[in-house]
């Protein structure tokens, strides 16, 4: 069900009292206070809508075997915590894997249903719904010995130079973080508010589309969806962002 705007803004309150000694910020910190607004009010953040959407699918049944994510799981507020530990290793797998994979690797192969195309809406509601319950929860990518080496790749990928303008995520997100570019500030690249709902977009979106959006803004081929470099981008922003506070659905511009 949908939180109270009282509750979300004392969540909000909490998060930027225990993140007042750490250098690090959100890019929630470096929003406009009407964007700021917008996110805290669950009444009036757009991503909201995806969120309602996403708790309804939840307790669809669904595929071949006619079950629901409430058929093994429980109700949702049973996933508080889940969202903050991805990406992580799966055994089923046999690689590291982000919280959407886990969600059509269980579609697959629990409800034998279709596996949802990438940025699908349904998709992103139920992703951003999960996400939801561990809202306020710190990051903490878990101690898994291969998931260590997806975020030392991730690292590398962090740290290359890209594209015609040859630059790197470093460049912009650790050496020009809180300048301005295109009229927005730019932020340290912490992924705590996705899935996300950005006004540029005028929808939700995926972690994995804002990191290929900025592939192309630096003239580069972005990695396919899904991709084991997609992934370990995404595993090494985790890391850089571990204790840090969910905030999903987060808006920006």
């Amino acid at each position: 069900m949908w939180r109270t705007s009282v509750a979300t803004v004392m969540l909000f309150a909490l998060m930027s009292l225990t993140q007042a000694q750490d250098a690090r910020k959100s890019g929630f910190d470096f929003m406009r206070p009407a964007t700021q607004a917008l996110q805290m009010d669950d009444t009036q953040n757009p991503g909201m809508l995806w969120v309602k959407d996403g708790q309804m699918t939840w307790a669809q049944k669904d595929g071949a075997a006619n079950k629901s994510c409430t058929d093994c799981h429980g109700d949702i507020n049973r996933m508080r915590g889940v969202a903050a530990r991805y990406p992580q290793y799966s055994l089923v797998a046999k690689r590291v894997i982000n919280l959407g994979q886990q969600i059509n690797q269980c579609r697959t192969t629990q409800q034998q249903a279709k596996v949802w195309p990438t940025e699908h809406p349904t998709f992103l509601g139920l992703e951003a719904a999960i996400t939801m319950e561990s809202r306020g929860q710190p990051v903490t990518p878990p101690s898994q010995p291969l998931l260590a080496d997806a975020q030392k790749r991730g690292e590398t990928l962090f740290n290359q130079r890209i594209g015609q303008v040859d630059l790197s995520c470093r460049d912009c997100h650790d050496s020009l973080a809180g300048k301005r570019l295109g009229g927005n500030t730019i932020p340290q690249a912490h992924p705590t508010g996705y899935p996300i709902y950005r006004l540029e977009w005028q929808s939700v979106g995926s972690l994995q589309r804002r990191l290929r959006g900025c592939m192309t803004a630096v003239r580069a081929e972005p990695y396919p969806y899904g991709s084991t470099e997609l992934v370990d981008l995404e595993a090494y922003l985790a890391m850089r962002a571990a204790g840090m506070r969910l905030e999903s659905p987060g808006v920006r511009p």
